[in-house]
C-alpha cells in the first residue's frame, strides 16, 4: 500500500475544501492511502513514511501561510536526504495570483529532491478588501474538479509505479 501526504493550512476554507477534493480524488485508486493532516500536527515522520506529497496553502501577503512555513521548518532537515524522488504536487488558494506562495513551495521541494508531477494549481478568490480576505470562501465546482483530477493523477502514477 503506497500512501499519499496531504498537509494544509486554511484560514477560511477554501484551502481546505481543496484538499478535500483532492483526498476524495486519490482514495478513489486500490493501493492508494490518503492522509490528510494539517500543518499544525504534520510532523516529520509523517513525511518520511509517505510515498508522495500534495502541499496545500493559502497565499498570505504573497506568501505560504505561517503554519505551512513552521511545517516546513520542522520537517525539512529531519526528512532531508530520505525522500529523494518521491512525486508532489501543490495547492494554492490565492486572493490574487500566488505565484509567490507557489515558488516558495517549489524551492523548498527542490531542496528536498521531490519531483513535481503538474504545475501547482492556483485558484484565485480575487479576495482583495480586507473584509473579503477574512470571509469564509467557498471554492467552485470546476476548481474543486481541477483538485479532485490532481489527486486521482498523482494517486493512480503512484498506484501504477510511474511516479
Amino acid at each position: 500500500m503506497k500512501t499519499l501526504l496531504i498537509v494544509y493550512h486554511s484560514m477560511t476554507g477554501g484551502t481546505e475544501q481543496m484538499t478535500r477534493a483532492a483526498a476524495d480524488g486519490a482514495a478513489a485508486e486500490n493501493g492508494v492511502s490518503v492522509r490528510r493532516l494539517h500543518a499544525s500536527v504534520a510532523q516529520a515522520d509523517d513525511v518520511i513514511d509517505a510515498d508522495a506529497y500534495v502541499f496545500a496553502t493559502p497565499e498570505n501577503l504573497a506568501a505560504i501561510s505561517g503554519l505551512m512555513k513552521d511545517f516546513f521548518d520542522r520537517c525539512y532537515y529531519p526528512a532531508l536526504d530520505r525522500i529523494n524522488g518521491r512525486p508532489y504536487a501543490t495547492l494554492i488558494c490565492a486572493g490574487s495570483d500566488g505565484q509567490n506562495a507557489a515558488r516558495q513551495i517549489g524551492r523548498i521541494a527542490t531542496g528536498w529532491r521531490l519531483r513535481p508531477i503538474a504545475e501547482a494549481l492556483i485558484v484565485c478568490t480575487r479576495a482583495q478588501t480586507p473584509e473579503q480576505i477574512l470571509a469564509p470562501k467557498t471554492i467552485d465546482a470546476v476548481d474543486l474538479l481541477r483538485c479532485k483530477e490532481l489527486g486521482i493523477t498523482l494517486a493512480t502514477g503512484l498506484a501504477l509505479g510511474v511516479f
